[in-house]
Protein backbone atom coordinates (compact mmCIF):
# COMPACT_ATOMS: atom_id res chain seq x y z
CA UNK A 1 0.00 0.00 0.00
CA UNK A 2 1.32 3.50 -0.92
CA UNK A 3 2.92 5.56 1.63
CA UNK A 4 -0.05 8.47 1.94
CA UNK A 5 1.48 12.08 1.26
CA UNK A 6 1.90 14.16 4.49
CA UNK A 7 -0.97 16.74 5.14
CA UNK A 8 0.44 20.20 3.63
CA UNK A 9 1.64 22.02 6.60
CA UNK A 10 -0.67 24.50 8.27
CA UNK A 11 0.71 27.83 8.36
CA UNK A 12 1.79 29.35 12.11
CA UNK A 13 -1.04 31.31 13.25
CA UNK A 14 1.72 33.01 15.42
CA UNK A 15 3.98 33.67 12.79
CA UNK A 16 1.45 35.27 10.70
CA UNK A 17 -0.42 37.25 13.64
CA UNK A 18 3.37 38.85 14.14
CA UNK A 19 4.01 39.67 10.89
CA UNK A 20 0.66 40.98 10.38
CA UNK A 21 1.56 43.43 13.22
CA UNK A 22 5.18 44.28 12.15
CA UNK A 23 3.36 44.87 8.94
CA UNK A 24 0.77 47.02 10.75
CA UNK A 25 3.41 48.72 12.52
CA UNK A 26 5.35 50.28 9.87
CA UNK A 27 1.94 51.13 8.00
CA UNK A 28 0.87 53.15 11.12
CA UNK A 29 4.52 54.75 10.78
CA UNK A 30 4.06 55.93 7.69
CA UNK A 31 0.30 56.70 7.65
CA UNK A 32 1.34 59.20 10.71
CA UNK A 33 3.83 60.66 8.39
CA UNK A 34 1.86 61.08 5.60
CA UNK A 35 -0.61 62.68 7.67
CA UNK A 36 1.60 65.51 8.72
CA UNK A 37 3.28 64.43 12.09
CA UNK A 38 6.75 64.41 10.39
CA UNK A 39 8.70 62.18 13.27
CA UNK A 40 6.39 60.34 15.28
CA UNK A 41 7.37 58.51 18.62
CA UNK A 42 6.82 54.83 19.17
CA UNK A 43 4.26 55.42 21.36
CA UNK A 44 1.88 56.96 18.71
CA UNK A 45 3.13 54.30 16.14
CA UNK A 46 1.76 51.69 18.61
CA UNK A 47 -1.80 54.19 19.20
CA UNK A 48 -1.85 54.23 16.15
CA UNK A 49 -1.76 50.51 15.40
CA UNK A 50 -3.65 49.72 18.36
CA UNK A 51 -1.09 47.68 20.09
CA UNK A 52 0.98 48.44 22.59
CA UNK A 53 4.34 50.09 23.09
CA UNK A 54 5.97 47.22 24.32
CA UNK A 55 4.56 45.24 21.46
CA UNK A 56 6.69 47.66 19.43
CA UNK A 57 9.74 47.16 20.24
CA UNK A 58 8.65 42.98 20.66
CA UNK A 59 8.68 43.33 16.88
CA UNK A 60 11.45 45.91 16.55
CA UNK A 61 14.42 45.99 18.49
CA UNK A 62 14.54 50.02 18.22
CA UNK A 63 13.51 52.79 15.93
CA UNK A 64 16.14 52.56 13.42
CA UNK A 65 15.44 48.55 12.74
CA UNK A 66 11.96 50.60 12.11
CA UNK A 67 13.26 52.91 9.56
CA UNK A 68 15.03 49.64 7.75
CA UNK A 69 11.91 47.93 7.11
CA UNK A 70 10.10 51.44 6.18
CA UNK A 71 12.76 52.23 4.12
CA UNK A 72 12.48 49.10 2.25
CA UNK A 73 8.51 49.90 1.45
CA UNK A 74 9.37 53.31 0.39
CA UNK A 75 11.78 52.60 -2.19
CA UNK A 76 9.02 50.00 -3.82
CA UNK A 77 6.68 53.11 -4.10
CA UNK A 78 9.20 55.40 -4.83
CA UNK A 79 10.39 53.31 -7.83
CA UNK A 80 6.72 53.01 -9.03
CA UNK A 81 6.44 56.70 -9.01
CA UNK A 82 9.13 57.33 -10.79
CA UNK A 83 8.95 54.56 -14.03
CA UNK A 84 6.82 55.42 -16.50
CA UNK A 85 6.07 58.65 -18.39
CA UNK A 86 6.11 59.86 -21.56
CA UNK A 87 10.05 59.18 -22.74
CA UNK A 88 9.98 59.87 -26.23
CA UNK A 89 9.90 63.26 -28.46
CA UNK A 90 12.06 65.72 -28.59
CA UNK A 91 14.76 67.07 -25.84
CA UNK A 92 12.52 69.88 -25.20
CA UNK A 93 9.73 67.57 -24.63
CA UNK A 94 11.43 64.91 -22.48
CA UNK A 95 12.84 67.45 -20.33
CA UNK A 96 9.05 68.77 -19.75
CA UNK A 97 7.92 65.10 -19.53
CA UNK A 98 10.54 64.52 -17.21
CA UNK A 99 9.96 67.31 -14.71
CA UNK A 100 6.22 66.66 -14.72
CA UNK A 101 6.39 62.89 -13.72
CA UNK A 102 9.29 64.14 -10.89
CA UNK A 103 6.63 66.70 -10.12
CA UNK A 104 3.95 64.31 -9.34
CA UNK A 105 6.52 62.09 -7.61
CA UNK A 106 7.91 64.86 -5.29
CA UNK A 107 3.91 65.98 -4.57
CA UNK A 108 3.08 62.30 -3.32
CA UNK A 109 6.10 61.55 -1.28
CA UNK A 110 7.07 65.08 0.86
CA UNK A 111 6.09 64.55 3.88
CA UNK A 112 8.17 60.64 3.24
CA UNK A 113 11.11 62.94 2.15
CA UNK A 114 10.69 65.33 4.93
CA UNK A 115 10.34 63.19 7.66
CA UNK A 116 13.59 61.24 6.26
CA UNK A 117 15.66 64.69 6.60
CA UNK A 118 14.56 65.58 10.04
CA UNK A 119 15.85 61.91 11.02
CA UNK A 120 18.81 61.54 8.54
CA UNK A 121 21.68 63.17 10.93
CA UNK A 122 21.62 60.60 13.50
CA UNK A 123 19.97 57.44 11.60
CA UNK A 124 23.13 55.44 9.39
CA UNK A 125 20.05 54.00 8.03
CA UNK A 126 17.95 56.91 6.51
CA UNK A 127 21.56 57.86 5.37
CA UNK A 128 22.27 55.09 3.04
CA UNK A 129 19.11 55.10 2.36
CA UNK A 130 19.14 58.53 1.16
CA UNK A 131 22.15 57.77 -0.97
CA UNK A 132 20.71 55.21 -2.74
CA UNK A 133 17.63 57.45 -3.42
CA UNK A 134 19.72 59.61 -4.98
CA UNK A 135 21.57 57.44 -7.25
CA UNK A 136 18.42 55.73 -8.32
CA UNK A 137 17.10 59.11 -9.25
CA UNK A 138 20.12 60.18 -11.53
CA UNK A 139 19.40 56.82 -13.25
CA UNK A 140 15.82 57.57 -13.73
CA UNK A 141 17.49 61.29 -15.21
CA UNK A 142 19.55 59.31 -17.35
CA UNK A 143 16.55 56.94 -18.75
CA UNK A 144 14.58 60.58 -19.46
CA UNK A 145 17.50 62.67 -20.87
CA UNK A 146 20.23 60.46 -22.38
CA UNK A 147 22.02 63.81 -23.48
CA UNK A 148 23.14 63.89 -20.25
CA UNK A 149 26.48 61.69 -20.62
CA UNK A 150 27.59 63.95 -22.95
CA UNK A 151 27.42 67.31 -20.34
CA UNK A 152 30.54 68.33 -18.24
CA UNK A 153 30.64 67.02 -14.58
CA UNK A 154 29.50 70.25 -13.70
CA UNK A 155 27.13 70.40 -15.62
CA UNK A 156 25.90 67.08 -15.07
CA UNK A 157 25.65 68.03 -10.72
CA UNK A 158 23.67 70.84 -11.33
CA UNK A 159 21.31 68.90 -13.21
CA UNK A 160 20.93 66.78 -9.95
CA UNK A 161 20.28 69.66 -8.16
CA UNK A 162 17.75 71.14 -10.22
CA UNK A 163 15.96 68.03 -10.22
CA UNK A 164 16.02 67.37 -6.94
CA UNK A 165 13.18 66.94 -4.05
CA UNK A 166 15.17 69.88 -2.26
CA UNK A 167 15.00 72.02 -5.17
CA UNK A 168 11.16 71.38 -5.67
CA UNK A 169 10.47 71.78 -2.05
CA UNK A 170 12.38 74.98 -1.89
CA UNK A 171 10.14 76.42 -4.89
CA UNK A 172 7.05 75.01 -3.81
CA UNK A 173 6.94 75.28 0.04
CA UNK A 174 9.72 78.48 0.61
CA UNK A 175 8.70 80.32 -2.23
CA UNK A 176 5.46 79.46 -2.29
CA UNK A 177 5.34 78.74 -6.09
CA UNK A 178 2.40 76.95 -7.68
CA UNK A 179 3.01 73.18 -9.42
CA UNK A 180 2.66 74.80 -12.59
CA UNK A 181 5.14 77.39 -11.83
CA UNK A 182 7.85 75.37 -10.19
CA UNK A 183 7.78 72.90 -12.87
CA UNK A 184 8.24 76.04 -15.51
CA UNK A 185 11.46 77.16 -13.40
CA UNK A 186 12.76 73.60 -13.34
CA UNK A 187 12.11 73.30 -17.42
CA UNK A 188 13.68 76.68 -18.56
CA UNK A 189 16.90 75.69 -15.82
CA UNK A 190 17.61 71.88 -17.11
CA UNK A 191 16.98 73.14 -21.06
CA UNK A 192 19.63 76.19 -20.48
CA UNK A 193 22.37 73.48 -19.14
CA UNK A 194 21.16 70.84 -21.68
CA UNK A 195 19.82 72.07 -24.80
CA UNK A 196 22.22 74.92 -25.43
Amino acid sequence: MPASNPSPSKPDGRRLRSNRSRQLIIESMLALIKQGNLVPTAQQVAEHANVGIRSVFRHFEDMESIFETASELCHREFRSLFMGGDRSGTLQERILHASECHADAYETISNIMLSGAARRWNSEVLQKSYLEYQHQLRRDLDEWLPELVNLAENKRQAVDSIASFEMWQRLRNIQGLDKVQSINIIVEMLEALIAR
